[in-house]
């Protein structure tokens, strides 16, 4: 029988709708089985997977030593840029991990890397402009590339006074927006001005997290609210150089020599560490000890899906135990 209009309407809507995402399983025995045995590789994640904000999480250093004996490459990839690979090597000593520091991919390094892959001159015929903390100064001194800014800037304060105008170096051809936490209306003004009126000058960004775990008390607001303070006075969207963008994935998977399909993406994040991952085709395990919570994952309002979740990363350690034996 033929449709009334009502009816016709009503399946041409259904029919238009978005399709829910299959919702993620919560990971089981033989899955981490089959993760372990069809992954060679596994990038994680930091804050909310290894640590959060100053404490290591439980069985995290036993469940690395276990992927270790089974023969996995680890890498350790962090949006947070206020320190450099070397300073990140600091705190997982201090943690207790056995971590080398040619492990660790930080923001602040895929900045340096980003500039590097486009072969941003070491004469000093161009510079960079830092508004961050000693983690990308720190690497771009490593790469050789002239910058300024950053910490050196943070005691400066803009005295108006009638007819006064703040002049930008007309060099400056990059500005880096990382997290930092002595931002200042000089600093935001100094780049702008840079973006704006410097020729072909591009605006980066190490992340745009909205919030981080500077201390395992509570959540922080993170890069997300510099980088948008600039995104405002600009009307300029950044090219984002870690997670979720594609650049920090391909640079680790070269730099490692990694195949994508081999690699397990775990975090703690769905817009960044899981989206990450899926852009990228890597199998994606998120870990409930940071960010999201299960009524989050699981909620229908959420379309980004994880392969599996679990509770924590020592959820892998029976499992690989197991296999070791």
């Amino acid at each position: 029988p033929a449709l009334g209009r009502g009816a016709c309407m009503a399946a041409r809507a259904a029919a238009a709708a978005p399709q829910a995402v299959p919702r993620a399983e919560r990971l089981q025995e033989g899955q981490a089985e089959a993760l372990l045995n069809g992954v060679g590789a596994f990038i994680f994640d930091c804050d909310g997977v290894i640590w959060r904000g100053d404490s290591v999480l439980p069985g995290v250093p036993e469940t690395l030593d276990a992927l270790r004996a089974l023969g996995k490459k680890l890498v350790f990839v962090t949006n947070n840029s206020t320190k450099s690979r070397e300073g990140y090597l600091g705190k997982f000593k201090s943690l207790g991990l056995d971590v080398q520091a040619e492990e660790i991919y930080s923001s602040s390094f895929a900045a340096a890397a980003y500039l590097q892959s486009k072969n941003f001159p070491t004469d000093g015929s161009k510079k960079v402009y830092v508004i961050g903390e000693v983690g990308i100064a720190e690497e771009l001194e490593l790469a050789g590339i002239p910058h300024f800014g950053g910490p050196q800037d943070s005691d400066k304060k803009i005295v108006l006074s009638k007819g006064m105008r703040l002049d930008q170096d007309p060099d400056v051809s990059a500005v880096i927006v990382g997290f930092d936490r002595d931002i200042n209306y000089h600093k935001i003004q100094y780049a702008t001005l840079c973006i704006r009126e410097n020729e072909d000058c591009e605006f980066i960004a190490t992340n745009t997290d909205a919030v981080t775990h500077l201390t395992d008390a509570q959540e922080w607001a993170g890069n997300g609210s510099m980088v948008g303070a600039i995104k405002g006075s600009t009307k300029r969207e950044p090219t984002v150089v870690g997670k979720p963008s594609g650049f920090m994935l391909d640079d680790i998977a070269n730099k490692f020599g990694l195949e994508k399909g081999e690699i397990c993406m775990v975090g703690d994040r769905l817009d960044t560490d899981i989206l990450f991952g899926q852009n990228g085709g890597l199998s994606t395990l998120l870990v409930l000890t940071g960010v999201t919570t299960e009524d989050e994952l699981l909620s229908e309002a959420n379309n980004i899906q994880p392969d599996n979740y679990t509770t924590g990363l020592k959820d892998l350690l029976p499992v690989a135990q197991k296999l070791a034996a």
